[in-house]
């Protein structure tokens, strides 16, 4: 590939596999996806990564009450991730596991690099830690449950007191250089409201941070020093340099680093926007482009929790409603960024509404028109009026428009301004009323069938990283060549007399079993 291609490297945090995967871990990989496949459409070499977080206390404990072995513990959920990523038809590039060989070299340079410049110093931890959390907490941010139990603030996790040697990381020298990082890159933190949260939560003063475990045995071991091993935030997070190739800072590593995103979850915005861009500009290597903190999503009003047993499976909401419906409900059903709630109403509303009765019928419409008043071809086209270009220019100028959408994490806006087209076209239709024009002026229904051709090729090609069948779909039935599909070909108009399949609904009605049909879309 030419190495003057722009290039775009992004990742999901790499999920912790104490448990099964769920809706948020599917809600983040999927605006990843959207944003990979964005990316590719329009010309970047796009480098997109997940994987699976291994290491740690808290997997030790849950592989011991499965009574398995930490590591086919972490082989068989791991899988779960990656059978996910097949499901919700992922596009990434690379999976990384932390258990894996090259994880572990790239771990260990990097400890030896703090160690070599002094960030790092040998002490003894004596405080508060959470394992559910995988975070040390100090006094000020623990509270006391009725039956005298102390937990974090933060997430309610119990904590313990922990004694114990342990190496630690001088965060509190890092303070006024992360302050000034954040200074000189407004839009390292996103949303706006985290970015705040960050700035805050530095300036209130940095403490040294502990990054060894002495009491239990899971994890990468220091160098030199095989009875530390290396706290799990600083393994985790480390995964994004391991994948660019790191230690080696040749290859992959100068082409795709630094990293231009990480997509997270909010609870986990600290480690990434605090402890990684110090530990990176420590080691001198350059911290990330940015961060991305999305919000969570909450189960018909209730918080999600295995506890109330109200987890949202991701392969039981594709059985019920398909892949793309679900994968196009989750970008635009909320702001991304905020919190946002999950109902089987909204979402059964969103595929009536907006799939089946704004896109596919109008798809179906028109190619339906097409195949029985114009043999079934690419019609013919005179000159376009004023009203067909105040149709298709808007049509043909999404991509410009989406861009910095995409480029600010803005899906639900990026789908919106999708939408204005989709919804303009049914109002075109509407208006030139070409089963009318049939009879009184068959040039200018041609004309007109011709117009809407062009503007469902064009949202086509920018459905594609939403609804990458459905869209395929479209662009199959409109005979659009797979090498005509990127975005640099918006430009290549279809040429009348092009010969178009047999046209097929792309967004099936969604009826509820036992419910009587409502009419077709």
């Amino acid at each position: 590939m030419s190495g003057s291609k722009r290039t775009y490297y992004l990742t999901t945090p790499i999920y912790y596999v104490n448990d099964a995967p769920h809706i948020g871990h599917a809600y983040t990989s999927l605006a990843c996806d959207v944003l990979a496949r964005f990316k590719r459409l329009d010309g970047f070499d796009v480098k997109f990564l997940t994987g699976t977080d291994e290491h740690g206390q808290k997997v030790e404990k849950a592989a011991g009450m499965a009574g398995l072995a930490p590591k086919t513990f972490t082989d068989k959920v791991s899988q779960n991730f990656r059978d996910l990523a097949k499901a919700m038809n992922f596009s990434n590039d690379d999976f990384i596991r932390t258990t894996e060989p090259r994880h572990i070299r790239s771990c260990q340079a990097l400890w030896r690099e703090l160690l070599k410049r002094g960030d790092i110093y040998l002490g003894s931890y004596a405080g508060w830690y959470a394992v559910r959390d995988e975070a040390f907490y100090a006094e000020s941010e623990l509270t006391q449950t009725a039956d005298g139990k102390r937990v974090a603030i933060a997430s309610g996790a119990e904590v313990e007191w922990v004694e114990e040697p342990s190496y630690f990381f001088r965060l509190s020298a890092w303070q006024d250089r992360l302050l000034a990082y954040y200074e000189a890159n407004p839009d390292c933190i996103a949303p706006t409201s985290r970015r705040n949260e960050v700035i805050s939560f530095v300036r209130s003063g940095l403490q040294d941070l502990s990054v060894s475990r002495t009491t239990f045995s899971w994890g990468v071991p220091v160098p030199d020093d095989p009875a530390h091993i290396m706290y799990v935030w600083l393994d985790a997070l480390t995964n994004y340099i391991t994948a660019a190739g790191y230690p080696d800072t040749e290859g992959d590593f100068a082409r795709y680093w630094p990293a231009d995103l990480h997509m997270v979850g909010k609870d986990i915005l600290r480690f990434h926007c605090v402890y990684w861009p110090a530990f990176l500009m420590a080691a001198g290597i350059a911290p990330p482009k940015r961060v991305f903190a999305h919000g969570w999503w909450t189960n018909e009003g209730q918080k999600i929790s295995k506890s109330v047993g109200n987890i949202i499976e991701p392969l039981a909401l594709i059985e019920r409603y398909g892949l793309d419906p679900v994968r196009y409900f989750l970008l635009r059903e909320v702001p991304f960024g905020a919190d946002g709630d999950f109902s089987h109403k909204a979402m059964i509303t969103r595929m009536n509404s907006e799939l089946a009765n704004d896109l596919g019928n109008l798809a179906q419409r028109v190619l339906s028109m097409i195949n029985k008043n114009a043999a079934a071809q690419v019609p013919a086209h005179d000159a376009f009026t004023d009203e067909d270009r105040a149709m298709l220019d808007p049509a043909l100028r999404l991509v410009e428009r989406l861009r910095p959408l995409i480029d600010a994490q803005a899906f639900h806006e990026a789908l919106e301004a999708i939408w204005v087209v989709v919804r303009a076209a049914n109002g075109y239709v509407d208006r030139q009323a070409p089963w009318a024009l049939k009879k009184t002026d068959p040039a200018r229904m041609d004309t007109v069938l011709y117009v809407l051709a062009e503007v469902l090729r064009a949202l086509g090609l920018v459905m594609q990283p939403f609804t990458p069948d459905a869209a395929a779909n479209l662009l199959d039935q409109l005979a659009v060549a797979p090498e005509a599909r990127s975005f640099a070909a918006i430009g290549r108009a279809l040429i009348s007399g092009q010969a178009l399949p047999k046209p097929q609904g792309i967004f099936p009605r969604f009826i509820e079993e036992g419910a009587e049909p409502a009419g077709a879309a």
